[in-house]
């Protein structure tokens, strides 16, 4: 084996790190591996010599780096550059990579292989290549099923521009996480230094007049018109978009409990909340917005409605099983679409409108009056009620613009009901497997650095977090955040199926609920004390809404806050 000494600046690692400054990148998180050397080497020239790049996040778990990515992404819409080790770390952060997919986030995740174990020309990759770290087929072929596209990059020549193909990949619809395999060898090889050409924002595609108008006359002449979203709110302009189209026509805007993301005000006089049961039987037109799983079970069809699917991408290909019964598609960019809609609502049958709004204005007092009823029913209780934490939460963040990310599961529903945000990416729910809530709030506060973010959080989805590692994160590049813990001691959600699927089984009979029971954890947010990050572990009432405001002020100051709520249910 002969070593070669690279040309500084001239190598595969520094071919990476100009990809990503081409395709825009403004982070490369990173969670470390041996097969980086080369980009690092890369940024430490760049650094000593004033040189342009993306900014380094040195991240210490690959579901902490990939779920800073995907928060980021959330807010800022544009392939950020992820960096995970070999197929272990691939393996460890394809969770949250999954999760990525699901949230429709744009990245370009990239680790490596060795293609010549030693036995090629040039330094070393290392005998852990050989003995411990390759994966049969490469690590492309592990990233494929929850990815949008995966490869290898098999030239330093073509590298840049692979990694700009894979980021023009991940931003189209519907946007995802793209993987790019890059061998050791390949950061190692001498780079002539063609550099891609940056990549600039895709095109949008829009519906026709053509397609446009026959849905606005179907608006027009609905007596029982509804939309249904679970992601506009996740487009560029999609809330606001929603907001002025739901106004012009006057038809309510429900949004299921497989809502992801802020769609529409909660607090909207047309926010009609998140049961689609009423309008099965009752609506005769329908509006999917952007809604990839309304029906369950998805044999559920409506008995009377027309069904209008207005999604830029309304067949998703990650999803394994979808039905949606549309009569009409409109496959336009979503908020363009809305756009159109809007400019034709016209020629309006007053005595309908009139009808269906009263209907909605009763529904929505009506459901205004259960929240107020539920809440205060919540301050008289003796325990802490989830109820109260949730409404505490909204008070103490009114007129702060503040953001919520949410990682509850039996909470979930509380969580959207009480705390009611009412902005444009002012709520986002985890997506995919528990354990990346942390990093994703991390990552949006990343993207929202002047604005508070709250992460609320069960104590069974908490423990899946890598929770040390996501501290060490906050502390490292300042990103405070409250962490508000609704602890009841139980995998509730696990406890509930058992309960549903043996009502009268042997462990109902005895008692013993295996899987479920979570006493034996520490108090929770003594994790963060090392870090000398603010804590409190509440348990009464009136002790609540002082913790919380004392969290908060921490937060403000710049200190992640966590606090556990030790709830009754």
């Amino acid at each position: 084996m002969t070593d070669i000494t690279n040309t500084p600046g001239a190598d595969g690692g520094d071919a990476l790190v100009t990809a990503f400054n081409a395709v825009g990148a403004d982070y490369i998180f990173c969670s470390s591996g041996s097969e980086w050397a080369p980009v690092w080497e890369s940024l430490a020239r760049r650094h000593r010599d004033g040189l342009p790049c993306p900014q380094y996040l040195d991240l210490t778990h690959e579901t902490v780096a990939v779920g800073m990515a995907t928060g980021y992404g959330l807010l800022k819409r544009r392939p950020q550059g992820v960096l995970l080790h070999a197929a272990p770390g691939l393996l460890q952060g394809s969770m949250a990579v999954h999760g990525a997919l699901l949230a429709g986030v744009p990245m370009v995740v990239s680790s490596s292989e060795s293609t010549t174990y030693g036995d090629g020309p040039g330094q070393d990759p290392g005998g852990q290549w050989y003995r411990n770290l390759s994966i049969v087929g490469g690590p492309h072929q592990i990233a494929q099923p929850f990815t949008k596209w995966s490869n290898e990059a098999a030239s330093v020549h073509t590298l840049p521009t692979m990694v700009a193909r894979a980021a023009e990949l991940a931003w189209r619809a519907p946007a995802g996480p793209a993987y790019l395999n890059v061998p050791l060898e390949i950061l190692l090889e001498e780079w002539d230094g063609r550099e891609a050409k940056p990549i600039v924002r895709p095109g949008s595609t829009h519906s026709s007049p053509e397609e446009v108008d026959p849905v606005a006359q179907l608006i027009r002449e609905a007596k029982n018109p509804v939309v249904v979203t679970e992601t506009a709110g996740r487009e560029a302009g999609g809330f606001e978009a929603l907001v002025a189209f739901a106004e012009a026509w006057n038809i309510p805007v429900v949004e299921p409990d497989s809502a992801v993301c802020g769609n529409f005000p909660r607090t909207h006089p047309l926010h009609a909340g998140s049961d689609i049961g009423p309008w099965m039987d009752e609506a005769d037109l329908i509006l999917l917005v952007n809604c990839r799983a309304p029906f369950y079970p998805p044999s559920r069809r409506p008995s009377k409605a027309t069904i209008v699917v207005i999604d830029e991408v309304p067949q998703r290909p990650h999803v394994v099983y979808q039905v949606l019964f549309a009569d009409t598609y409109l496959e336009g960019n979503v908020a363009n679409t809305l756009r159109q809609l809007t400019k034709r609502a016209k020629d309006l049958d007053e005595a309908a409108v009139t009808v269906r709004r009263t209907a909605q204005d009763e529904r929505h007092a009506a459901e205004q009056a259960a929240i107020a009823g539920a809440e205060t029913k919540a301050e008289q209780a003796e325990g802490i009620d989830p109820v109260l934490v949730a409404a505490t939460l909204r008070k103490l963040l009114e007129g702060k613009d503040g953001i919520v990310v949410d990682e509850t599961i039996t909470h979930s529903r509380v969580v959207k009901r009480h705390v009611q945000t009412a902005d444009p990416d002012s709520y986002f729910y985890v997506q995919g497997g528990l354990g990346q809530g942390i990093a994703v709030a991390l990552g949006v506060k990343l993207a929202a650095q002047e604005r508070p973010v709250v992460l609320t959080i069960g104590d069974g989805a908490f423990a899946y977090n890598p929770v040390i590692q996501s501290y060490d994160a906050s502390k490292a590049y300042e990103l405070p955040l409250l962490i508000v813990v609704f602890n009841n001691r139980v995998y509730k959600s696990m406890n509930l199926n058992h309960r549903r699927f043996y009502p009268e089984g042997a462990a109902a009979d005895t008692g013993e609920w295996l899987g479920t029971d979570l006493h034996r954890l520490p108090r929770l947010a003594a994790f963060a004390e090392p870090f000398g990050m603010h804590t409190e572990t509440v348990d009464a009432p009136d002790a609540l809404a002082p913790a919380l405001e004392r969290a908060l002020k921490a937060v403000a100051e710049g200190t992640t806050a966590v606090v556990d709520v030790l709830v009754t249910r």
